[in-house]
């Protein structure tokens, strides 16, 4: 790869994890990209297509796009919807076939990170816009993901402003402070109303549930220890070193500074919530932070009140985690050698009916403790009883190993510092988005990769201010997350899905 390639990558990467940011006593390998991961110069279009592959179609929207592309086996576009936004990462298609996507609402104020969202919008199959939802605000700002319920509603992840005097009553350490404040997250739960409306039906806050055992005369105080069903508001990494507002523009020009840096809030986005999912059965959601290393589970059968506390609900510990699983560091029952996961993505459950029904899946971006940075999919098997979560022998949450993992055979083609994805399917296979690249892959239950794509499509899409609605550097094609549809879903089945004639041109590299 030539100097210019590895300088943007530099500089995209340094950006990265200065917003998404993991803990301390990880190795130097745990944190170092190699070459090419946005896999430029790579071949692009379908691959590999094997007599295994799983009929369907395969749903995505590139980081940089507008556009949502739905295209089958052969690699050929069959259908797309077109927004006014860029993505802020999900994307789902709906059983009644409407496409419900996130968007980058351009003018969102105060917050600033990866994964920046703000409106939520529902199209129909012809690209009708049918539900367009600002969740943008002085107060907060959606990021991410979201969960759909089976009754409609939509569990979202959003962000919230606490300010420096907030932080310091809860316990937070002074150097671990911000000018700008903290921006921990919360998860509500939206009812939609007419075309343009929501109403919030229920609703968690991660600022309720903390301990500290920095200042017995503060909030909060105890020993994180004794209550792994609390957060610690002291771990995570220390704040980024500081950079002047002339730094601060240059990356601006060069498209390289993500909406909303200053020079006051890096490090306000403290737990950087990424995923989240919804289990009907448990009513329980599952949320990961990447920046924790930490995968968590609560209870949604709480009132709002109850959700705010440590009592009530079907579980008995109010909005307190059932469960947590990925760093026992962070609860104290734990060190550097009991790190599992890494910069995570998508945790889930597998669905009811499908191979591994009820255990959780992850995409573990970077494996801990490792000699070289690769990536991997985990299957667990939580220890979940008919009373709740229990904690092992030695006081941690397990297991110890994941129940099945998979890592590609070209560690390289398969590592992703950032984004990503997986899920399981209805045979048993499972299907692995690497994010940076656009490179979209289904594996067996041996780790055999029946079919692999790379998308050719990147895009062109602007803030108002004329800059990418995400860093770029070599990101080009980078995809938060791809779907698997299979041939019988509801959305798809019973129409007929031509490849689109002439075919959407896609991104042209420039040469070298």
């Amino acid at each position: 790869m030539n100097f210019l390639v590895y300088a943007w990558f530099f500089i995209y990467s340094t950006i990265f994890f200065i917003a998404c940011k993991n803990p301390g006593n990880k190795t130097p390998q745990d944190q170092t990209p190699g070459p090419n991961t946005g896999g430029l110069g790579m071949p692009r279009g379908l691959i590999n297509k094997t007599t295994e592959a799983t009929p369907g179609y395969i749903l995505f929207s590139p980081l940089l796009s507008a556009t949502s592309y739905l295209v089958d086996l052969e690699g050929k576009v069959v259908h797309t919807w077109e927004s006014e936004y860029g993505p802020s990462g999900w994307i789902f298609l709906k059983e009644n076939g409407n496409l419900f996507r996130g968007g980058r609402q351009p003018d969102a104020p105060v917050f600033g990170g990866g994964g920046q969202g703000g409106r939520l919008q529902e199209f129909n199959w012809d690209g009708d816009l049918i539900w367009d939802f600002r969740f943008a605000s002085q107060e907060h700002l959606s990021h991410h993901d979201v969960s759909i319920m089976p009754n409609g509603n939509v569990l979202v992840i959003a962000w919230e402003g606490k300010t420096p005097e907030e932080a310091l009553k809860a316990g937070r350490k002074p150097e671990l402070i911000p000018k700008a404040g903290l921006w921990p997250d919360k998860i509500v739960e939206l009812k939609p109303v007419g075309k343009n409306d929501a109403e919030i039906v229920w609703e968690w806050h991660i600022w309720d549930h903390l301990v500290q055992n920095y200042d017995q005369s503060k909030d909060n105080y105890g020993i994180p220890s004794e209550h792994p069903g609390l957060l610690d508001i002291n771990i995570g990494a220390p704040l980024p070193k500081p950079i002047t507002q002339e730094e601060l523009e240059t990356r601006r020009a060069n498209n390289n500074a993500v909406t909303n840096s200053t020079i006051d809030n890096a490090g306000s986005d403290l737990y950087h919530v990424n995923a989240i999912d919804y289990n009907e059965s448990l009513d329980q959601i599952v949320f990961s932070s990447p920046d924790l290393d930490e995968i968590f589970i609560i209870d949604h059968s709480t009132s709002t009140s109850e959700a705010a506390g440590h009592t009530g609900g079907r579980w008995g510990k109010g909005g307190d985690f059932l469960y947590r699983w990925g760093n026992a560091k962070n609860y104290g029952r734990g060190d550097s050698t009991d790190y599992k996961i890494g910069g995570q993505h998508d945790v889930r459950w597998i669905p009811q009916g499908f191979p591994g029904s009820g255990h959780l899946m992850l995409f573990n971006n970077n494996v801990p403790n490792s000699t070289r940075p690769h990536s991997a999919v985990f299957e667990l098997i939580s220890p979940l009883t008919e009373t709740g979560y229990d904690l092992a022998a030695n006081g941690k949450f397990g297991p110890e190993e994941p129940h099945w993992k998979y890592v590609d055979a070209d560690t390289m083609a398969g590592f992703a510092p950032f984004i990503s994805g997986s899920h399981r399917m209805a045979n048993g296979n499972t299907f692995v988005t690497v994010g940076p690249k656009g490179r979209y892959i289904e594996v067996s239950p041996q780790g055999k990769i029946v079919w692999e794509y790379w998308t050719p499509f990147a895009g062109y899409v602007k803030m108002k201010d004329g800059t990418a609605p995400q860093p770029i550097g070599p990101f080009v094609y980078a995809t938060f997350l791809a779907t698997h549809i299979p041939i019988d879903h509801p959305a798809v089945k019973g129409r007929t899905l031509n490849p689109l004639d002439p075919q959407p041109e896609g991104y042209k590299e420039e040469k070298k």
